[in-house]
């Protein structure tokens, strides 16, 4: 389920990447309304995993790791 913080971080992180249009691009999708339903719904979880050099580069997993190997 997407909450409304999530859905306000996605909005942000759209923007950064230049907004709808542009990362359209970045994902190669002929035109940016997939990505504009993004800005009411949330980036849907499969799509970050599937394009994790665009959407969960600024995500610090650093802590998990030593975590799990501690």
């Amino acid at each position: 389920m997407t909450t409304d913080l999530q859905v306000q971080a996605d909005v942000a992180l759209i923007r950064r990447l230049g907004g709808a249009t542009k990362v359209a691009s970045l994902l190669g999708y002929g035109r940016p309304q997939r990505v504009q339903n993004w800005l009411k719904r949330g980036i849907p979880p499969r799509v970050k995993l599937d394009h994790p050099h665009i959407f969960l580069r600024h995500v610090d997993l650093q802590p998990e790791v030593e975590r799990v190997h501690a």
